[in-house]
């Protein structure tokens, strides 16, 4: 067989290299989107530190001590954001996991639960859950 000419070798080779060149800029795209919380959604982030990452782990992932807030079922059509309100209001008693009940949060009021809910969601947006 014949081996292919130069010209085809090197539009074969240009061709790998771009392929390799979107790979790296859509890698890259990705990795600045995690890391980037848009303005309207930091207040509720740095609330969501201080308040509930101890137990739901940094970007909602969950931890040892507490579930995955970034997951199917937490989205809106199974935990309103009512819901959200209610448990660090009054606390929860376990019912999905078994982490154990989860206390009542002492010293967030209704808005700082309304932009924590509001950053979870656009995690859970992130994620591919809503």
């Amino acid at each position: 067989m014949d081996s292919p000419s130069l010209p085809s070798r090197m539009r074969w080779l240009i061709g790998l290299s771009g392929l390799a060149l979107v790979g790296l800029l859509s890698w890259e795209a990705c990795a600045k989107q995690e890391g980037a919380v848009p303005a309207e959604f930091q207040k509720g982030e740095a609330t969501f530190k201080a308040n509930c990452a101890r137990c739901h782990g940094e970007r909602g992932v969950g931890t040892a001590q507490g579930p995955p807030l970034v997951h199917k079922i937490y989205e809106p059509n199974h935990h309103g954001d009512a819901a959200f309100q209610r448990a660090a209001a009054n606390g929860v008693r376990a019912h999905h996991w078994q982490f154990g009940d989860m206390p009542k949060i002492e010293g967030v009021s209704l808005d700082d639960v309304e932009q924590i809910v509001a950053y979870v969601r656009w995690l859970q947006r992130q994620a591919g859950i809503m």
